[in-house]
């Protein structure tokens, strides 16, 4: 029952704080926080951004290969109507002689419409062929984006479930220096020590009190961190419902098989490769013809008056149909460069493939390794922890039996102290090495 007034005294708490103050609570385990960070980090949202930016690329280039229709009107008021000359001796003048003439009328119209439809062009169709896998690359770019930050977040979680873990044991040891000091200040009292004694214990009480607040201020800057990886306003608080124990991290996931295609990043390279083939095929198909069809219909009028626009007036009907063929002769060698740049495009996202091959066998032996090695620590730092809090007694029951002293005792803390220390890196070290571990392998 208390715990459950405490419980809903807390929610009650952070309802009225959220009233107050605009603010938002928010409880997450470390999936939680993996999917607010997805639905809110910028860098994803710029991701799946530019997915929405490929498909309109997509449909831009869809639409060269539809009908290219254009409409015009034209209205022309000539203050001057052009000159032309014609031979004088058309109208019985001297030959190698012109006379000046004015043809046409000061005000002139024109409405039309033009259809242009490519009908053969290999680029065009080469970029058609290109779309789905373009539309692919930008996703894939996205899941590689989310990968990163879903590695993060986790890494920061865990960090900050560690740590306070860190703030527990050096509760438990201000705990015990607070027994300690009291002991010491009564057996002072009965003149079995020295005022030394307790001024030492109450130094080493006051200490730790410091390193805690430290830590605390660390896990606040940590939780701050995560916060800003996430996309959550730094106003609403972050609390973090998730635990860390030894048998999560010893569960065998180290001899598991992996394969390069299950890396996100490799399978983007491998888009990145089939875009590369698609541009050398585009450039190798610009050197031959490209036929297209075009049409054109327009309507004229000519008038001395600026009545162009009355019910009754003369308009002259143009139209035609025709066929274009466009034959590459000479350019200089830009095709040609063009092809070869995209062939050493190519080849350089090869490279990168190999290279990444050996980046992903690295990335799994290195973090497989230092997994082992966290994991054995951990072991070691477990028992060492058990075998500090019991020197730790029994040199405690010595000191206050007389027979031994406070140098042994500040000596025992110390070896309890790095015990901890050692374990908790151990703990984070192991967690820390199995999401890289995870990632290398594609299987975060």
């Amino acid at each position: 029952m208390k715990r459950f007034l405490s419980i809903s005294f807390l929610i009650a708490s952070f309802a009225i704080g959220k009233t107050s103050f605009g603010q938002q609570s928010n409880i997450f385990s470390v999936k939680e926080a993996v999917d607010y960070g997805m639905k809110n980090s910028a860098q994803v949202k710029n991701a799946l951004i530019d997915i929405q930016i490929q498909k309109q690329t997509n449909k831009e280039i869809s639409a060269g290969a539809f009908p290219q229709i254009n409409g015009n009107l034209s209205i022309n008021d000539y203050l001057s109507i052009p000159t032309s000359l014609i031979p004088a001796e058309f109208t019985g003048g001297p030959p190698g002689t012109f006379i000046p003439i004015k043809f046409g009328t000061k005000y002139n119209a024109s409405f039309g419409a033009d259809l242009q439809q490519i009908l053969f062009d290999g680029q065009v169709f080469v970029g058609l062929q290109a779309k789905k896998t373009a539309l692919a690359f930008s996703a894939k770019t996205a899941e590689v984006t989310e990968e990163n930050i879903k590695a993060n977040i986790y890494k920061i979680y865990y960090q900050l479930v560690v740590a306070k873990k860190q703030v527990s044991a050096i509760d438990a040891n201000i705990t015990r220096f607070e027994k300690l000091l009291h002991d010491t200040r009564e057996i002072y009292k009965n003149g079995f020590a020295e005022k030394l004694d307790v001024d030492k214990v109450d130094v080493q009480l006051n200490n730790l009190r410091t390193e805690k607040l430290k830590a605390e201020n660390q896990i606040e800057a940590g939780n701050e961190a995560l916060k800003f990886l996430m996309g959550m306003p730094q106003k609403d608080q972050l609390v973090l419902s998730d635990t860390l124990s030894d048998d999560e991290l010893r569960s065998n996931i180290l001899d598991e098989s992996y394969t390069y295609s299950d890396r996100k990043e490799f399978q983007l390279l491998d888009l990145g490769a089939k875009l590369n083939e698609f541009n050398i095929r585009r450039y190798k198909l610009s050197k031959i013809p490209t036929v297209s069809g075009f049409a054109n219909f327009s309507k004229n009028a000519q008038r001395k008056t600026f009545d162009i626009f009355k019910v009754d007036a003369q308009w002259y009907t143009t139209s035609l149909i025709g066929l274009k063929v466009t034959v590459p002769i000479f350019d200089g060698g830009a095709r040609n460069a063009r092809i070869t740049k995209a062939k050493l495009e190519l080849e350089k996202t090869k490279n990168n493939i190999e290279q990444l091959k050996l980046s992903i066998d690295n990335d799994v032996e290195q973090s497989r390794l230092k997994m082992k090695t966290a994991l054995a620590t951990l072991e070691s730092q477990k028992k060492n922890i058990d075998l500090a809090e019991q020197v730790y007694r029994a040199t405690k029951l010595k000191y206050e039996q007389g027979l031994g002293s406070n140098q042994e005792i500040y000596n025992a803390q110390a070896e309890l102290k790095v015990a901890q220390s050692n374990y908790y890196g151990a703990l984070y070290d192991a967690i820390s090495a199995r999401i890289d571990y995870l990632k290398a392998t594609g299987k975060l």
